[in-house]
């Protein structure tokens, strides 16, 4: 994976380009989540979608019961035994979105120049001339020439199936709007975006409460995507809400930025989250066309100098109906992984696209390619002198352990860990290489029985860059007075073996803790 390592600052031979790429054990360094929907839940596809390389399923609960979603998770249960990969669960809120039902699912189609009034009245049909919506303080927060979106749930763009409306008059409750461009809307629910305007209403509602307290509780869920998270005290209030659910304490939260309030507050927001994810399709509303880039490449730094995963969405949207993303897109994903970020979000490809699949081998083998190019030195670098000096303990471990892997040429680093945290800081300074993060389950008590910690904080890895998790055998402790805690390495680097990892006479990299000392070495594999 890191052998053929190419810079894009020095001359690459033409030609070398058309040369096959050799694949890898893992598809690429990169995450993939994909969104389970109604051309994602069988088995033989979910396993197909593992095969491919998805680690993190996402669960979107905008669309779908708790009934619909519990048989996609068994599914996904029953693919994880029969691929022996594994995935890691995220349950995506509904949040303040706001939504059109169109109950009769028949297409509405809307012309330029027409009129059309946004009511809250959710008694109506839907039409072409009135579109009922489920928030009634719609009239209050707009004025007469602001920008109202509205396309199919997980719109792709396409100007022929999402539609511009400005506002012309406000009429008590009720808000009249001229359509901007001709369009034809398809489905039963569509999605209304009002571009800097803020909608009052709680980021975490109560109807995702209960999905949280149910669903949430009985599966465990690894990670809570935080929709429209505006203010860091959403983050904040969202925390407090899982730790009274005990289970999910251990939850990581990731703030989903979609708009110009979660923009502005970003910094207080990337304090309080685990992660972020850039929610570009609202995004793309709110802001203007030429400043996306900018905001996804200064959000991706600020998430990478943080050591928290950045995960971009929104990026093969013409898959959903193609066997090919378009150049653009092609692009589009290759500079998401040079920016830095650490997963990729698939949202309408998987959930309703035709290609679910190959949409997730096609944007693995484009991570994979953009990784051989990503400039390690130069990321290094920048890394170091914005932690800056004196450095933590565990920092300086994790920065030189990747220093030395890079200098040896060593094939993978191997990190043995309880809590997670010392694999995910040697993740944050991109070794170009993987990193297989041996996690140690510890023994813990609720007085009334015990349990092994350690298969949350694995799976939890499954959403950082470069990072492989294995659960170790409980039997063995990650701090050990045996230097070379002999049985445990030589579980991880059988692993390493079996997976193609690591093969005779290569060199590893091993970052353990040895009594209180943490300790960096550097072995050679026999013959």
């Amino acid at each position: 994976m890191h052998s053929n390592h190419l810079l894009l600052e020095e001359p690459i031979r033409m030609a070398s380009i058309l040369e096959p790429s050799k694949a890898g054990f893992f598809p690429a360094m990169t995450k993939i989540v994909g969104t389970l929907g109604a051309k994602s839940r069988s088995v033989e596809v979910l396993s197909a979608c593992l095969k491919a390389g998805m680690s993190v399923a996402r669960f979107d609960f905008s669309l779908g019961d708790t009934k619909y979603h519990q048989e996609t998770l068994e599914n996904l249960k029953s693919a994880i035994k029969t691929t022996k990969k594994l995935c890691s669960v995220m349950l995506d809120t509904a949040g303040p979105e706001l939504t059109v039902l169109n109950k009769s699912e028949k297409p509405i189609s809307l012309e330029a120049d027409a009129t059309i009034t946004l009511t809250p009245d959710e008694g109506q049909e839907a039409s072409s001339e009135v579109f009922p919506i489920n928030f009634d303080g719609l009239s209050k927060a707009v004025k007469k020439g602001d920008t109202i979106f509205i396309g199919q749930y997980l719109f792709t763009g396409s100007e022929t199936t999402s539609v511009w409306l400005e506002v012309d008059q406000v009429k008590g409750d009720d808000v009249v709007c001229i359509v901007k461009n001709s369009a034809t809307l398809t489905g039963s629910l569509f999605t209304l975006h009002a571009a800097q305007i803020h909608i009052d209403l709680p980021t975490l509602s109560d109807k995702d409460k209960k999905v949280i307290s149910t669903w949430g509780v009985q599966n465990k869920i690894d990670f809570l995507s935080l929709s429209f998270t505006r203010h860091a005290k959403d983050v904040r209030e969202a925390r407090e809400f899982l730790c009274k659910l005990g289970d999910l304490s251990q939850t990581l939260i990731f703030a989903k930025i979609e708009n110009e309030e979660g923009l502005t507050h970003f910094d207080d927001i990337l304090q309080e989250a685990d992660g972020i994810i850039l929610s570009r399709g609202n995004l793309g509303i709110d802001l203007p066309p030429e400043k996306v880039f900018l905001f996804q490449k200064a959000a991706v730094y600020k998430c990478n100098m943080a050591g928290k995963p950045a995960v971009v969405t929104r990026v093969v949207d013409s898959m959903t109906d193609n066997l090919r993303p378009t150049r653009a897109e092609a692009t589009d994903v290759a500079n998401a992984v040079l920016d830095g970020t650490d997963a990729i979000l698939l949202g309408a490809e998987t959930l309703r696209g035709l290609y679910p699949i190959e949409t997730i081998s096609t944007v693995g083998r484009i991570c994979a390619e953009a990784e051989k190019v990503f400039n390690q030195d130069l990321y290094f670098k920048r890394t170091v002198k914005f932690v800056g000096e004196p450095m933590s303990h565990l920092e300086s471990i994790a920065s030189s352990a990747v220093r030395a892997a890079i200098k040896v040429k060593a094939s993978v680093i191997i990190c043995f860990t309880s809590s997670g945290r010392a694999a995910r800081l040697i993740a944050k300074y991109r070794p170009t290489m993987p990193v297989l993060s041996v996690v140690i389950p510890r023994l813990k008590t609720n007085q009334l029985k015990w349990s092994f910690t350690g298969a949350f904080e694995a799976r939890q890895s499954l959403i950082v860059r470069g990072l492989f998790p294995m659960l170790a055998d409980p039997r063995h402790p990650a701090e050990s007075t045996n230097a070379s805690n002999e049985s445990v390495l030589k579980v991880a680097l059988d692993h390493g073996k079996a997976s193609g990892v690591v093969k005779s006479h290569d060199r590893v990299v091993i970052c353990q803790k040895v009594g209180d000392a943490s300790v960096v070495k550097i072995i050679e594999l026999e013959g």
